[in-house]
């Protein structure tokens, strides 16, 4: 088979340092929130804490991710950690969810029996939660559009930054109108949101985890421009699958019209590894060259 890394990735390796700065910020948060909403009573308030204490231990995760990203591959592990950033997306999209469930379940009990709130910590802490989550948010933002496992750190951190705006709408409302209900709705709200947003990237984390063929290849036309380059019969037995965020393989037989010498197979490489880039970002090629062979020619091929 030969095997073609047709471009080098242009943007610089993620460092982590933004990450490791939300971190600190949000351990300053969680410990504030959690005695603030034992002092105050506010569901709202412990449930922001949880959420901003599974972020930590989400951010943590990413941070390790991230670093093990960058070990070298090596003979036991040849495509080394790379894979390491989705495995932490999917824990944290899974987390999102199961968070999202025990709120639920505890904004719906504080509804049946709503609880005078000490409303001014609560909107003090709200504040500073927003201040800091958001400065979280902008360290992340530009990161989180280049990778699952920081957009899954930088989806904790919005939703908590909205979470805390929630938080702090309700505690006015209940200083200014003891509307001391509104707590439970806002929980139950912010769970709401959480479940919304876990469930994409959980989804997104799966199917990479799984190989899936990645949405916005369409392996009929892949095969159809391929087929458009001279000498080429038939691309068959097809593969292609995320390894993680920055590479998109595709592995296949290809059957030539004609016995090709091994200069005219580099030749046609070379095109296809163009027109796959170029229409499909796909930029790692793995093709096995076949002439006259007896085997199955469909484009995809239980093994």
């Amino acid at each position: 088979m030969a095997h073609v890394h047709p471009y080098k990735h242009s943007h610089e390796p993620l460092t982590g340092k933004n990450l490791f700065i939300s971190i600190l910020l949000n351990v300053l948060i969680t410990v504030a929130q959690v005695i603030g909403g034992l002092v105050s009573g506010s569901l709202a308030l412990l449930s922001d804490a949880l959420h901003n204490f599974t972020d930590v231990i989400s951010l943590i995760i990413s941070y390790i991710a991230n670093k093990l990203t960058r070990k070298k591959a090596s003979t036991h592990r040849t495509f080394g950690y790379k894979r390491a950033e989705i495995m932490a997306a999917f824990v944290n999209a899974s987390t999102l969810l199961v968070i999202a469930v025990l709120l639920i379940i505890e904004a719906v009990k504080r509804f049946k029996d709503p609880q005078i709130i000490g409303s001014n910590l609560v909107i003090i802490l709200s504040f500073i939660a927003i201040v800091a989550n958001g400065l979280s948010v902008l360290f992340l933002k530009k990161d989180a559009g280049r990778n699952i496992n920081m957009k899954s750190a930088y989806i904790h951190l919005l939703t908590d930054m909205m979470a805390s705006v929630a938080v702090l709408i309700g505690g006015i409302l209940m200083k200014y109108f003891q509307i001391y209900w509104i707590d439970s709705v806002l929980t139950f709200l912010i769970a709401c949101y959480l479940v919304f947003v876990g469930f994409d990237l959980l989804k997104n984390s799966t199917r990479m985890l799984m190989l899936f063929t990645p949405e916005h290849v369409d392996i009929k036309e892949v095969v159809r421009q391929v087929h458009k380059i001279p000498k080429v019969n038939k691309l068959h037995h097809i593969h292609v699958w995320c390894l993680n965020d920055d590479e998109l393989h595709l592995e296949a037989h290809l059957d030539f019209k004609e016995d090709v010498t091994l200069s005219q197979f580099n030749s046609v490489l070379e095109d296809i590894e163009t027109v796959l880039q170029d229409n499909f970002g796909i930029n790692h090629i793995n093709i096995q060259p076949e002439f006259n062979k007896e085997d199955p020619k469909d484009y995809i091929v239980q093994d």
